[in-house]
């Protein structure tokens, strides 16, 4: 049985690839043999003759199924700026088609795939459409990391309300203390978990190294997994 997952974010900086990879990880050792792709990524080094991106060599560090470079992040660009300016400066216009692609190839060659996106859920990817409208295309379950600092109760409102308007299924949320110093933190939790309808797949707490392996520790998969 074929799986994914569209992990999207209330934000940048929230966590998102740390969880995503943890997902990735939790997956194979639940038996699955699994892939994990970045459509866009924008900061990246060049490495052996060609641009890599540190959040797309994490997926690839967590997953068990080799894949090309290329299936897995169809577009890199070198600044970290937003995706849609880095294409526009480059001469590239970013399009849904060569996702779709590579994602069916990614599905040919995996069990479950778990796709990141990139910043938040409505990141523009070109002057007619976002990363929602990549997340329909895909037609994947929705799992959404909120980043719990100071805010994150309206942001995530706001987002999952964006994921359901676009008729996209919210598999789950994933609550990641970016904050180690977050006041009230077990009271937003309880406000997030009354609020949003959908189940919380785990709290990751703040970590001292970005390691997917500890996160996954943190995350139970999905029920629809099982």
């Amino acid at each position: 049985m074929k799986r994914g997952y569209f992990v999207t974010g209330t934000d940048t900086g929230v966590g998102k690839t740390l969880i995503a990879a943890a997902f990735i990880h939790a997956f194979a050792l639940a038996g699955s043999k699994v892939a994990g792709m970045k459509p866009v990524a924008a900061g990246a080094e060049f490495v052996d003759g060609r641009w890599l991106n540190e959040d797309v060599s994490q997926l690839r560090a967590a997953a068990n199924v080799d894949a090309p470079l290329s299936m897995i992040n169809p577009y890199v660009f070198a600044p970290p700026i937003a995706p849609h300016i880095a294409a526009r400066e480059a001469g590239v216009e970013l399009a849904i088609e060569p996702v779709l692609a590579a994602c069916n190839g990614l599905q040919n060659l995996a069990e479950t795939l778990v796709v990141e996106g990139a910043g938040g859920f409505l990141v523009p990817l070109n002057d007619r459409q976002d990363m929602g409208d990549l997340a329909v295309a895909l037609g994947l379950p929705v799992i959404l990391v909120v980043g719990m600092r100071l805010g994150c109760i309206n942001h995530a409102l706001l987002t999952v309300a964006a994921i359901e308007s676009r008729g996209l299924s919210l598999a789950g949320w994933v609550a990641s203390v970016v904050d180690a110093d977050m006041p009230r933190l077990e009271e937003n939790l309880a406000t997030l978990r009354q609020r949003i309808d959908a189940p919380c797949l785990g709290t990751v707490p703040h970590l001292a190294s970005a390691d997917f392996r500890r996160a996954a520790e943190y995350l139970q998969l999905p029920a629809e997994f099982a």
